[in-house]
């Protein structure tokens, strides 16, 4: 199976994410779809074949595997790779037509077609909202099939055809729950990635809403400040300098009426 469109998936998605979405993408990347495809298809590359049964009726074998292993674990496994990255290419998607749209108009009409801004980051939110509801779901989904998180070495089928109940034996059983349990491991890791990073923007949101509210407010209450002193001034009957001035004006007008009283008396 080749995985490289996955891989250029996230790759793309990696310009216009932030820094806990490159963290999870380096998860994904190296955690996840580097150990399946280097480990985890080879454990059970055979897996219907090594399972054993102590009986040679035919189809037995099949009808019993078929009942305990509904779907491979290595096949749910890369489904679950699929459906968790795939709401990624909303985001890139997002992009692109925003760059559309930039060369239908001619214009710029964006900072940045990849700004987390607008429309975008509601895309972004929504894709992490997705990707953390396919983790959840298919953890729970993968406990109801196989009820648990482990491989067991042996188990009892009295399906028909078998004539009676059976023991079947399950090839490689430790090593598969090991990497069951690095499977489980690696999903509840990118599940905190996840909400730690749509917490994250939320409440920078949020923060980025109230310092603008506060700044509106700060900017209204100084304007009103500014009308009332010019109002004040107004009902004075001059603004602020010129009712300095002509305070002022009416003490020069006696000091220079008192100087012209005396230079008369003087005169006579």
């Amino acid at each position: 199976m080749s995985w490289m469109f996955l891989r250029d998936l996230l790759s793309g998605v990696n310009k216009y994410s932030t820094g806990i979405g490159r963290i999870w993408l380096a998860v994904v990347f190296i955690f996840r779809l580097l150990v399946y495809m280097v480990a985890a298809e080879h454990v059970w590359k055979e897996e219907q074949k090594e399972f054993e049964c102590n009986v040679r009726q035919p189809g037995c074998e099949n009808v019993c595997f078929d009942y305990f292993f509904p779907i491979s674990q290595v096949r749910f496994w890369a489904l679950q790779l699929i459906m968790v990255s795939t709401p990624s290419l909303l985001v890139v998607l997002h992009v692109a037509y925003r760059e559309g749209r930039e060369r239908r108009h001619r214009k710029k009409l964006y900072v940045s077609p990849g700004t987390m801004g607008g429309g975008l980051w509601y895309t972004y939110l929504i894709s992490l909202v997705v990707k953390t509801s396919f983790e959840i779901g298919f953890l729970v989904l993968f406990y109801k099939l196989y009820d648990g998180f482990h491989v067991p070495y042996l188990v009892k089928c009295d399906l028909k055809p078998c004539p009676n109940t059976v023991d079947c034996f399950v090839s490689k059983p430790t090593e598969k729950t090991i990497f069951i349990l690095f499977l489980v491991v690696t999903s509840c890791l990118c599940i905190v990635l996840n909400v730690t990073e749509l917490s994250f923007l939320v409440l920078k949101c949020f923060t980025k809403c109230c310092l603008q509210k506060y700044s509106k407010r700060l900017k209204s209450s100084m304007c009103e400040c500014h009308n009332l002193r010019y109002v004040k001034c107004a009902e004075i009957g001059a603004p602020p300098l010129l009712h300095k001035h002509s305070s002022d004006l009416p003490t020069s007008i006696a000091q220079g009426g008192e100087t012209k009283l005396l230079c008369d008396t003087q005169e006579a």
